[in-house]
């Protein structure tokens, strides 16, 4: 049996929070192993990366979600009960649920709404000076994924709502007040959408039809019960939240097309080039920075032993950054992607494996579509400048953002 590597700390989590993204990586590095043992939260767990490891991760037989996710994940990012916590025909049977919703006309209505919103906006942002345009895309795509799933939304209560999206995807790696304020935003959510939900089931408000809100409100589980209200409003959000957690790539888009202005020219000729590009920043960028199981039995891989009910976390930035698997991985080079299949267990920035029956996010062609229109927006219907401002990246804050959200000024619409 190997011997797996330590890490020397008696509790990694300072060490998590501080070092953010490069956690595992670094420590992988350092000990020349993709797979090594810390206690992170006290609890002993194995941290992994690569592409081996992906697809040992995305074994069901071998791992469980329920109790894997830390409490503070569930109670901001995910909801306690929604599908990312579920094993078994359980899981089958939500992920059903929420796959049926992501149909290509659907897909396509959604970019519809987006694109719409986004040239409806431009005007005012060519009256305002300057123009944050991570704040401006949360607005905009939580107006737009409402308005598609078919959630009431009041437009004086956007800003609200967004705030509230924000807080609970950046709430997790956060602590004090600014932890607080998820955990605030996660329960007025909740609530806000339980109400929906119950206005929809007693036909005060009739939801469309084929909506996320009609499918999510009406489903029934194999014993033909309706999904309890909360649980409902959870999955519910669990189509809004990663919706407007797109703006972060949306973002990092801009700010690829930026720090690599020969691009502009080739995505505007290129549809083709265009999808290399999306990729390569949902490559390069940080995202989300782990997922996390647990061992469903003890079974040994590779020589090392994995007991019953230990905690896995599996490095997706390092995954993606994995030099193995990517040359030069430091380097943007959207041309990686060309006449390359995307590997399931290779490109996993937003979970690896199968959408149907696995953990891979439900919404990643939503993301990949929306990504696609907004380079299209960037590139051929306005027009902008990017003043002198910090548009660094620290890896140490998860979830990771420039500091500015990325400024721009003197926008002008060209089509």
């Amino acid at each position: 049996m190997a011997t797996m590597p330590a890490d020397r700390s008696p509790d990694s989590t300072l060490a998590f929070l501080r070092a953010g993204y490069r956690f595992i990586g670094e420590r992988c590095d350092r000990y020349g192993s993709d797979i090594f043992q810390t206690r992170i939260l006290l609890a002993p767990t194995i941290c992994l990366r690569g592409r081996p490891a992906a697809t040992l991760f995305y074994d069901a037989e071998r791992f469980q979600r329920r109790a894997a996710m830390p409490l503070r994940v569930q109670r901001t990012l995910t909801g306690r009960g929604g599908v990312q916590g579920l094993d078994g025909s359980e899981h089958r049977d939500r992920k059903a649920m929420l796959m049926s919703i992501m149909t290509p006309v659907a897909i396509r209505q959604l970019g519809q709404l987006f694109d719409d919103e986004w040239r409806a906006r431009i005007p005012a942002w060519e009256a305002a000076a300057p123009v944050t345009l991570y704040d401006e895309l949360g607005r905009l795509l939580t107006r737009v994924v409402c308005a598609w799933a078919g959630v009431p939304l009041a437009e004086s209560q956007v800003d609200r709502r967004t705030v509230e999206l924000h807080a609970m995807i950046e709430a997790p790696a956060l602590v004090g007040p600014r932890h607080w304020r998820g955990l605030l935003a996660r329960r007025r959510a909740e609530r806000w959408i339980a109400g929906i939900v119950d206005r929809a089931r007693t036909g005060i408000s009739p939801p469309p039809a084929g909506s996320a809100l009609k499918v999510i409100a009406e489903h029934r589980d194999a014993r033909g019960r309706l999904l309890p209200r909360r649980i409902a409003a959870v999955e519910l959000l669990n189509v809004l939240r990663p919706t407007v957690a797109v703006d972060r790539f949306i973002v990092f888009a801009a700010l690829a097309l930026h720090d690599h202005p020969a691009w502009r020219q080739r995505v505007r000729d290129d549809d083709a080039a265009t999808e290399q590009f999306v990729q390569e920043v949902r490559r390069y960028y940080p995202f989300f920075p782990t997922a996390a199981a647990q061992v469903r039995r003890s079974f040994d891989w590779q020589g090392h032993h994995f007991p019953r009910g230990r905690r896995v976390l599996l490095d997706l930035y390092g995954t993606n950054h994995h030099p193995a698997l990517w040359p030069e991985p430091e380097l943007f080079r959207p041309e990686r992607f060309a006449g390359r299949t995307v590997d399931p267990f290779q490109l996993i920035p937003q979970g690896g494996g199968d959408h149907w029956t696995g953990h891979r996010c439900a919404g990643e062609w939503i993301t990949i579509d929306l990504m696609k229109r907004a380079v299209t927006n960037l590139t051929s219907a306005m027009r902008y400048e990017v003043p002198p401002q910090d548009l660094a990246l620290d890896l140490r804050r998860m979830p990771a953002l420039p500091p500015t959200g990325l400024t721009l000024t003197n926008v002008r619409r060209t089509a």
